[in-house]
C-alpha cells in the first residue's frame, strides 16, 4: 500500500459532503437558492443546524437581515439546477428563476421550500459565531417535512429512490454522487454496551 499526502486543506478530497439548497428571500423580496456542502446537524436529538458560510455570500446577508431560511435536500436529478444556483450572481438575480425551481409555500417561515426535494428544514436563526475569515451560523429546525415519494411510512428516506446528492471535492472540481445503502442496519440500541 502506497501512502499519498495531501495538504491539509484539501480534507474534503477526501470526506464525502451532503449537498443542500439553501432559500432565503431578501429583505427586497429576491429569492435566492444556493448549494451548500458545510452543513450539519448538530448532535442528535437536538433540533439545531449549522452551516459555516464565508462573509461575502447572499444568503449569508439574507439570513442575518430575516433571521430564516429552509434548507432543501435535494435528489441526484436535480444535479443541473444545483450548479445553476452555484453560479455567482448579484444580490438582484432570482435563482429561482435561474434553475428554473418551484417554490414550495412554507409552513412557519417566508423563504420559499423548493419543489421536488426530498426534504425540507424551514429554520430559524439562533446564533452567527464570526471568524475572520468565515462565519458559522446556527438555526433551530422549526418545521421539517419529506416527500412521501423518498420516504417510507415512519419518515425514513428510502435511499434507493431518494439519492440524496453528495459530493467529492477534487483538483480540478467537484464530483457529485449519492449514497448507497452498504446493506447493513443497525439499530441504536446496538450502541449501548450491555451491563452484565
Amino acid at each position: 500500500m502506497k501512502i499519498i499526502q495531501l495538504p491539509p486543506h484539501k480534507r474534503e478530497n477526501v470526506l464525502p459532503l451532503p449537498v443542500v439548497l439553501i432559500s432565503t428571500i431578501s429583505k427586497a423580496g429576491i429569492c435566492n437558492a444556493a448549494p451548500w456542502g458545510n452543513i450539519t446537524p448538530i448532535l442528535r436529538p437536538l433540533n439545531l443546524i449549522v452551516l459555516a458560510s464565508w462573509l461575502r455570500r447572499d444568503t449569508l446577508d439574507n439570513i442575518r437581515e430575516t433571521g430564516e431560511f429552509v434548507v432543501n435536500v435535494p435528489p441526484a436529478a436535480m444535479v443541473e439546477k444545483v450548479m445553476i444556483c452555484a453560479r455567482n450572481y448579484p444580490p438582484e438575480v432570482d435563482e429561482f428563476e435561474k434553475a428554473g425551481l418551484v417554490p414550495r409555500p412554507s409552513s412557519v417561515v417566508a423563504p420559499p421550500g423548493i419543489e421536488g426535494s426530498i426534504a425540507w428544514m424551514e429554520c430559524r436563526l439562533v446564533e452567527e459565531i464570526l471568524r475572520e475569515n468565515y462565519a458559522l451560523v446556527i438555526g433551530q429546525v422549526e418545521h421539517l417535512e419529506v416527500n412521501d415519494r423518498y420516504a417510507t411510512g415512519e419518515g425514513d428516506i428510502d435511499i434507493e429512490s431518494a439519492r440524496p446528492l453528495c459530493m467529492v471535492c477534487g483538483n480540478g472540481g467537484i464530483r457529485y454522487t449519492y449514497p448507497v445503502d452498504a446493506g447493513r442496519f443497525a439499530p441504536f440500541s446496538e450502541m449501548f454496551i450491555k451491563k452484565s
